[in-house]
């Protein structure tokens, strides 16, 4: 209830409080007093907070005027501050922003030039890149040419002397290797020419008109020995019988030799090489398609692009490096390359390793030519008159003497190279002969030559690597090796004698040369069985060895004694505990101490009963049984042989 209503309520029983006191009404008056008093009591109360309010209120909005004022100021000092703050930083950008543009400026340009020296670095380094890659090549490439030259000057050499030597014999022989030589290098020659000429433009087509699929089987067929040699079946395959068009016989006939000689090259023995000829009438010009395809070791995709490079030579996946046949110089493609785009046509390569090459050239059939009947080409540009005299099969060369000389093993893939050796060797060896290196460790771990004479490229296993195979084996880690190598710089022959050689002979070299270095290998190896000729005192000095050959004779000796009161413990027995065959364990030993097995197991034997005589109270007859003899007489007949006394002048 508002309050002014209440005043009016109390007002009027106020008023009739007044009138029932007159009329002396006490119990209208006491009803009325009851509601009246009590409520005048919370009026004055109401009144009293009303006022309170009141001021209050007055007091709260004089202080928050004052707060207002306050706020103000602060608001007015605030607005002050700030735009003074504003006008700093105003004049500070003011001042700064030509600074900070500046600023951008240069390291905007420094990070150009960061971005240009970078890609000046890159582009420094790719070319730094490709210098070495060329230079590496270059290097390849002086290496394997030196090794086409060398090999055939050394037959030259070689057979000169021979001729001289022995004309009635060589002169024949000795003539046609030198001539089919000498026309390998002047091709050699010609083609270095020939690739120069061509890179400077001065070669020119020498165009005739004639039987191109006539003159290409020609060419297929001069090649057919050669493939067969290695093994190969060449196949002609042609569409057309007879197609007249112009070509360049020499030219043709050398783009055809390059791949007819890398599908040879690059195909393991027993695969096919495929000589395909086509005519294509469906392009703007007819063309005759030329496909060389072999069934060879492949060319991985990386490399496909480079394989025309000068230079160049493809880098063999490790699984198919035993197939891979020599390395050639890097220019015969490159060569073929510019000879195909100087008749207007394309040559083109596909490949997958481990199923082959075909190399597909295309040339335009054109007709403007003077028609002229083609002769047979010339032969192969790759020849070998040894081919025709040392069937590939052949591994053995008996001397004429028919006396027991030292075995010497020969590997080496060429064959005239092979023919030479053997007109130097033949008369003071008994040679057994190996085609690449793989073949000739197999040949050394059965045969356990005497000597080992070894060219450095060769396929499947190089020089190098056999040297290093069979000095690592105890079987074949006594035997002298020399290397026969064209690469002449002293980290070639570092290399070769790290891997355990003993001796390097650099191509050309005289036969004479060679004789006198085996003999020196010979000479040395007496002087290795003189050292094991005194099997009690060696013994004694190598027991703590690390040398292969000592390690070898301390494990026979220990096999000995372990089984030395067993008098049927005898050749048999010792190579099966050697894990060697009976021929393998004999030449070994021969070649280390000059006996034979049987004289070094019963040495060995003897060596102990010496002991026993010396250490012991044992009588001769039992020292004979514990030392493996079971014949009294014999004991002492081979103990007085050995020692130079009898078992009881021993012991005396």
């Amino acid at each position: 209830m508002k309050l002014n209503k209440l005043s009016d309520i109390q007002w009027a029983r106020a008023y009739l409080l007044q009138i029932y006191s007159k009329e002396n009404s006490y119990q209208e008056y006491h009803a009325i007093a009851k509601e009246y008093y009590p409520m005048q009591d919370s009026i004055k109360n109401q009144q009293s907070l009303n006022r309170l309010a009141f001021l209050n209120a007055k007091i709260e909005d004089t202080e928050q005027k004052q707060e207002i004022v306050l706020l103000n100021q602060t608001i007015r000092q605030k607005e002050v501050r700030q735009y003074w703050i504003s006008v700093v930083i105003g004049l500070g950008v003011l001042v700064l922003l030509p600074l900070l543009y500046f600023r951008m400026r240069v390291v905007q340009i420094q990070r150009s030039q960061l971005i240009k020296e970078k890609k000046t670095a890159e582009e420094l380094s790719q070319m730094n890149e490709k210098l070495q890659s060329l230079d590496e090549m270059k290097s390849h490439f002086f290496t394997n040419i030196s090794h086409e030259f060398r090999t055939p000057l050394t037959i030259i050499n070689g057979m000169v002397d021979q001729i001289k030597n022995k004309p009635d014999l060589w002169l024949e022989k000795g003539t046609k290797m030198i001539k089919a030589n000498a026309s390998n290098l002047l091709n050699l020659v010609n083609q270095i020419l020939d690739l120069k000429k061509l890179e400077s433009g001065s070669q020119q087509l020498n165009l005739s008109q004639g039987d191109v699929i006539q003159y290409l089987r020609y060419i297929a067929e001069s090649h057919q020995n050669y493939a067969e040699n290695e093994g190969l079946h060449l196949h002609f395959l042609s569409s057309e019988n007879s197609l007249i068009m112009d070509y360049d016989p020499d030219k043709l006939l050398r783009i055809i030799s390059n791949l007819l000689s890398n599908a040879v090259k690059n195909t393991p023995s027993g695969q096919h090489i495929y000589f395909q000829l086509e005519q294509k009438l469906n392009s703007e010009e007819p063309l005759l398609e030329i496909r060389i395809k072999d069934t060879g070791i492949g060319i991985p995709e990386n490399q496909l692009s480079d394989i025309f490079e000068r230079f160049y030579q493809v880098d063999h996946p490790i699984d198919q490096e035993e197939n891979y046949k020599v390395s050639g110089t890097g220019i015969g493609l490159a060569l073929t390359k510019e000879l195909v785009k100087l008749m207007d046509g394309k040559i083109e390569v596909s490949s997958e390793v481990g199923k082959g090459t075909t190399f597909t050239v295309s040339l335009p059939i054109r007709k403007n030519a003077t028609y002229m009947a083609i002769s047979t080409p010339t032969p192969p540009l790759v020849t070998s008159y040894a081919e025709k005299e040392i069937s590939p099969e052949l591994t053995h060369i008996e001397n004429s003497f028919g006396k027991e000389l030292p075995t010497l093993l020969i590997v080496e893939d060429n064959t005239d190279v092979v023919q030479f050796l053997i007109a130097c060797l033949q008369d003071e060896y008994q040679l057994e002969i190996a085609r690449n290196g793989q073949e000739g460790i197999n040949q050394a771990i059965a045969l356990v030559p005497d000597l080992i004479v070894s060219d450095v490229m060769m396929p499947k296993k190089d020089g190098f690597e056999l040297c290093k195979i069979l000095k690592e084996d105890e079987r074949t880690s006594h035997i002298p090796i020399i290397l026969l190598t064209a690469k002449v710089d002293m980290e070639s022959k570092i290399s070769g004698l790290e891997k355990g050689a003993d001796d390097y002979l650099t191509k050309p070299f005289e036969g004479q040369e060679l004789l006198v270095r085996l003999r020196n290998l010979l000479a040395l190896r007496k002087k290795l069985q003189q050292r094991y000729s005194s099997i009690d005192a060696d013994f004694t000095s190598i027991d703590q060895t690390t040398d292969v050959e000592d390690a070898f004779l301390l494990k026979i000796k220990q096999f000995v004694e372990e089984n030395i009161s067993d008098d049927s413990f005898g050749n048999i027995q010792l190579a099966r505990k050697m894990n060697l065959s009976e021929s393998q364990l004999y030449r070994k030993i021969k070649a280390l101490t000059d006996k034979s097995t049987a004289i070094f197991i019963r040495s060995i034997r003897l060596h102990k009963g010496k002991e026993l005589l010396q250490s012991t109270d044992l009588t001769v007859s039992e020292i004979a049984y514990e030392v493996g003899f079971t014949n009294l007489p014999h004991f002492s007949r081979s103990f007085s042989k050995e020692f130079g006394k009898s078992p009881n002048a021993i012991r005396k």
